[in-house]
């Protein structure tokens, strides 16, 4: 059985798109990075205390942990805390090449692998006028980055070099490939 501790709705459309059987047992831990923690290691902690955290509870699961974040000039921009947050953030990428860092964990009592994923995302210039427009459609306010490469943000990428799975939420090639190390089936129909 896998278990999913994430209640991303994105996530888990991303593990059905590609036919997982899975259940969901969110983990609620303090996201606040460490003191110089860089992006990878601050992605990839976060992925495995999810993991760990729902792990606990299901001994006999599979369970897969996640973490996404935006990462410019080397600094972390995780979901904004409110729509000027949002515009200032969504003005910083305007223009500019950023990326996107989602680390993957597995767990299954004592074993556990991580893995990260770097995608680079290319916007084009935005004017104030289409920042408030795209804040205004409430999209960014739950998203790292303030913005959904899925939804209404789409317009907002100029292009991008690597998954586009992994800017929306999970890395699905990764993911499948790890999936199998545990024996996870994936491609499952009806």
């Amino acid at each position: 059985m896998l278990i999913l501790a994430s209640g991303s709705p994105r996530r888990r459309e991303l593990l059905a798109q590609i036919g997982v059987r899975f259940e969901v047992d969110v983990a609620d831990i303090d996201e606040t990075p460490e003191a110089s923690e860089v992006a990878q290691a601050y992605v990839e902690r976060l992925a495995l205390e999810k993991a760990r955290v729902v792990a606990a509870r299901h001994s006999d699961a599979v369970v897969l942990g996640s973490d996404t974040s935006v990462i410019i000039d080397g600094e972390i921009l995780g979901k904004p805390l409110d729509e000027a947050d949002a515009a200032t953030m969504l003005a910083r990428l305007a223009g500019r090449t950023h990326q996107v860092l989602t680390a993957v964990a597995l767990v299954n009592g004592e074993r556990a692998l991580v893995r990260s994923i770097i995608t680079q995302v290319h916007f084009r210039s935005l004017s104030e006028e289409e920042i408030q427009c795209y804040v205004a459609t409430g999209e960014p306010s739950d998203k790292a980055g303030s913005y959904g490469i899925q939804g209404f943000g789409a317009i907002l990428v100029d292009a991008i070099e690597g998954s586009y799975s992994n800017v929306v939420g999970l890395p699905l090639t990764e993911t499948a490939a790890m999936l199998k190390e545990f024996n996870v089936p994936v491609w499952q129909v009806g």
